[in-house]
């Protein structure tokens, strides 16, 4: 038990819960010692993954920090805004740290996170899961195995689903940019560091478009109040309507309401009835974009593009190279491409390019990533190729905070 990475969790959200039951998983290479939050059926949920006393028990964040070092490494999973402050006391009471993204609502903030941590000697490793997803992990081994010969361009894509723009970016969390992050960094901050990754390079200038142009009033339908529950005479019409949050949407609610799975379908409506997930989609208080576009150069002279729209799912990804060219994602899948494929320019043979997938009960949560990376923690903490100190995946925050300050520029390049 001696040689068991220690966590403490604070934040015992959807998140930190997923993060902590996967930890549990693994028997004795990790060890829940602590778990943080107010509402104490979540940190419960946390203590009951560990024997009977092995887990303590906070209804605070200050709380937590007072008790002194608790763990080896601290998963940090609360709200988007709270994550600098939490992050910085952490650093100060000698933890390394495994940060939900984003690490913070401003690209100065993650600076001065990196600069303390490597003052302090500290690792802060973000929640950049897709890095360790079975599909993004054989992209890279396709790269770094020269296959595809020097990389000139990456394209890239996101669909973030229409439901998931609703649920997540114009009902929920991260609606609003001044109480979470823009919508390039709250939800393409993935993107943005798979560029960064996949690419081996720092940005070195972009620009950027986009809006919110779906999700307003003037596009309601004639007659939508406000709540979805108080009659909307386009409920049967609108892919929109929190009702299915009783029916095919009912998973969604396990992120934000407590209790849903043994809450019947009137504790349901009640919740829908006072919540924000159960506001019309165009009359809500969102200001984040529901499409954007990204154009930038790498230090490295690699090309780069980048679509996020609410209106399409999953990502895809094409990297072009001077031996080949590879393309892959769940769109192609879904059309019925091999997932990912191989396109050699010397005689144009396609060869499917075959993706290890662990076991059925590992291959949960963001494509396997969730489980990647908690398999992956000794290795980014302990050890000789342990991460070195500082924000791991700045250049991803970087490329997004950039990308932001671009499209409120109206496209001017930001360097």
């Amino acid at each position: 038990m001696s040689d068991s990475l220690s966590l403490a969790v604070l934040g015992c959200g959807s998140r930190g819960r997923t993060y902590a039951k996967i930890a549990a998983s693994f028997g004795d290479r990790y060890r829940l010692t602590a778990a943080a939050d107010p509402v104490a059926v979540r940190r419960e949920a946390v203590s009951s993954l560990a024997p009977a006393g092995q887990v303590q028990e906070f209804q605070s964040a200050e709380a937590l920090f007072a008790a002194g070092k608790l763990a080896d490494v601290l998963v940090i999973a609360t709200q988007d805004s709270q994550h600098f402050g939490h992050v910085m006391e952490a650093l100060e009471a000698g933890y390394d740290v495994l940060l939900e993204k984003p690490a913070a609502e401003s690209l100065e903030r993650c600076e001065a996170i990196d600069r303390r941590a490597r003052e302090l000697g500290r690792r802060v490793a973000l929640c950049f899961v897709l890095r360790y997803t079975p599909f993004y992990s054989t992209v890279k081994k396709v790269i770094e195995s020269g296959r595809l010969g020097r990389i000139m361009s990456i394209r890239t894509h996101e669909g973030v689903e229409p439901y998931h723009q609703a649920h997540s970016f114009v009902r929920g969390h991260w609606s609003r940019t001044d109480r979470s992050t823009p919508m390039i960094v709250a939800k393409c901050s993935h993107d943005a560091d798979l560029i960064c990754w996949l690419g081996d390079s720092a940005v070195s200038s972009v620009s950027s478009y986009g809006d919110r142009s779906w999700f307003r009033a003037e596009n309601a339908p004639a007659g939508a109040p406000a709540r979805c529950t108080d009659g909307c005479p386009a409920a049967k019409e609108c892919i929109y309507d929190s009702h299915r949050y009783l029916t095919d949407k009912r998973r969604w609610l396990g992120m934000v309401m407590d209790g849903w799975e043994q809450a019947d379908d009137d504790t349901v409506l009640d919740f829908l009835r006072t919540s924000p997930w159960g506001r019309c989609v165009y009359h809500c208080d969102n200001d984040v974009v529901d499409h954007q576009v990204l154009a930038c150069e790498l230090e490295n002279g690699i090309t780069v593009t980048h679509t996020m729209t609410a209106f399409d799912y999953a990502r895809a990804i094409e990297i072009y190279g001077t031996k080949a060219a590879l393309k892959g994602g769940h769109p192609y899948h879904e059309a019925g491409a091999p997932e990912l494929w191989l396109r050699h320019h010397e005689h144009g043979l396609i060869e499917p390019v075959e993706i290890v997938k662990p076991a059925d009960e590992g291959y949960a949560g963001h494509g396997g990533g969730d489980y990647g990376i908690v398999d992956a923690l000794e290795g980014l903490f302990k050890g000789p190729q342990a991460l070195p100190p500082g924000l791991d995946g700045l250049a991803g925050h970087r490329l997004a905070f950039q990308s932001e300050a671009s499209r409120v520029a109206k496209g001017a390049p930001m360097h």
